[in-house]
């Protein structure tokens, strides 16, 4: 059992260098939250992949550093605050306020300690209506896809993830739209990374969802990851650049 001191000689550890990349379009309702959970010491990047309600002024106010995206896609969001981060460990959330970055604190604790190469979180809906049906049955339906192509028996292909910055980059990920989240943990499966889940409360998003809000994009978005589903396996070039790489 994790006792109140543990943690508290545990957190100091997560605080070292770390970025949060948070895609951002059309947020700033949910931003000053998103912010406000970010762990102390971490950097916020959050991507404005397009906004026209101000919320790149907001992040910015708000402490933030912000990096343009203009292609447009979740994907092209995700990896041009992939490509602009600079910590060793870097993490993903959902900019919606229906994920708490503070949740990353022991995703990052298991990177650092060498017990993961990759940490998702698996979303437990905390409300109602926080995950609506065809959203969770699309996403079912790809971890069951990636099992099959991968052998990784995962529940979840959310959004909150860490991994170390310079293994992300080698794995050379290709996909700017709905694809990019399965591509990294499928590539990461052809490398020999340990792939590790987390259980994360998971809240009502704040506004309507650009993917999974309707299920004209739930289908999208599963079309999209189907196409990475199917690209064959990239050879590989070298396990993570770190101790303990490997499944």
């Amino acid at each position: 059992m994790t006792t109140p001191s543990d943690e508290d000689e545990r957190v100091p550890v997560a605080a070292a260098s770390v970025d949060v990349v948070l895609p951002c379009l059309d947020e700033a309702e949910a931003l000053p939250r998103v912010l406000e959970r970010i762990p102390p010491g971490w950097r916020a990047l959050v991507v404005d992949n397009g906004s026209t309600d101000g919320s790149a002024d907001i992040a910015r106010g708000l402490g933030a550093r912000v990096v343009q995206e203009a292609r447009r896609g979740f994907g092209a969001a995700c990896h041009a605050g992939l490509t602009a981060a600079t910590a060793d460990v870097v993490c993903f959330c959902d900019c919606d306020a229906s994920l708490d970055p503070a949740d990353l604190v022991p995703f990052v604790d298991r990177i650092l300690a060498g017990e993961a190469d990759l940490v998702l979180g698996r979303r437990r809906p905390q409300a109602r209506g926080a995950w609506p049906a065809h959203a969770r049955a699309g996403n079912l339906a790809l971890a069951r896809l990636l099992r099959r192509r991968t052998g990784l028996r995962l529940h979840d292909l959310g959004p909150l993830r860490a991994a170390r910055r310079e293994p992300l980059l080698s794995l050379g990920l290709t996909d700017r739209r709905s694809g990019y989240p399965l591509q990294m943990v499928v590539r990461a499966a052809d490398a020999g990374w340990r792939v590790a889940e987390y259980d994360v409360p998971y809240l009502p998003r704040t506004g309507a969802s650009k993917v999974t809000g309707t299920w004209r994009g739930t289908w999208q978005a599963v079309r999209d990851m189907s196409r990475v589903l199917a690209e064959p396996p990239v050879p590989r070039t070298g396990l993570p650049a770190f101790e303990g790489a490997g499944r």
